[in-house]
C-alpha cells in the first residue's frame, strides 16, 4: 500500500471532504433503499457544529485525500462521526489508521471513552469497528416502521437478548 498520512483537515481539503460526505450518504441511501441525494451539502452543516472537536483526513501520496474522520465532544466522552474511506481504498487499512488516530487524539484530550454508531446493515463496518476495539454495546436505537415500505428492511437481522430484529 502506498503511504497514507493522517493529518488535520485544511480548508484546501474542502472539495475532497464534500465528495467523501456525498459518497457516505450514497452508501447509506443504497443500504436502506432511500432515494434522497446529497451532493455533499451535509458536509457544510457538519463543519459548523459547535461540538466538533477535530477533523482529520487520510492523505494518500498519489491520490490525495482518500478518507476522513471526525471527533464530536460529548462532555468527557467523544463520538467518532463520520469515518469514511473512498470506495477505491477500502479494505486496505485506511479506516483502521483513521480510527487509531482519532483514538489517540481523544486520549490526548483526556476523554474517557469513544462511541461510534455504524448503520446496523453495514456488517463490514461493524466487524472493522469491533476489530479496532469498539466492543462495548453502550446503547441501542430501535425503530418501528410506520410506512408501507416495511420490506425495505432486511428480514434477517440480528438477535439481541434472544429477540429477533430486522435491520
Amino acid at each position: 500500500m502506498t503511504p497514507v498520512a493522517v493529518r488535520s483537515y485544511r480548508p484546501s481539503d474542502h472539495s475532497a471532504g464534500r465528495n467523501l460526505w456525498a459518497e457516505l450518504t450514497r452508501q447509506h441511501n443504497e443500504m436502506y433503499g432511500e432515494q434522497s441525494s446529497d451532493d455533499g451539502a451535509g458536509f457544510e452543516e457538519y463543519l459548523t457544529r459547535l461540538d466538533l472537536s477535530g477533523l482529520w483526513v487520510a492523505d494518500h501520496a498519489d491520490d490525495g485525500v482518500i478518507g476522513m474522520v471526525g471527533l464530536i465532544m460529548r462532555g468527557r466522552a467523544g463520538e467518532v462521526d463520520p469515518v469514511v474511506v473512498t470506495v477505491t481504498h477500502r479494505h486496505k487499512g485506511v479506516g483502521r489508521v483513521l480510527l487509531q488516530h482519532v483514538a489517540a487524539e481523544a486520549k490526548n484530550r483526556s476523554m474517557t471513552s469513544l462511541t461510534i454508531s455504524p448503520e446496523s446493515r453495514n456488517v463490514d463496518a461493524i466487524r472493522s469497528l469491533h476489530a479496532a476495539g469498539y466492543d462495548v454495546v453502550s446503547s441501542i436505537e430501535l425503530t418501528m416502521d410506520l410506512s408501507r415500505h416495511s420490506n425495505a428492511y432486511h428480514q434477517e437481522g440480528l438477535q439481541l437478548h434472544e429477540l429477533p430484529f430486522r435491520s
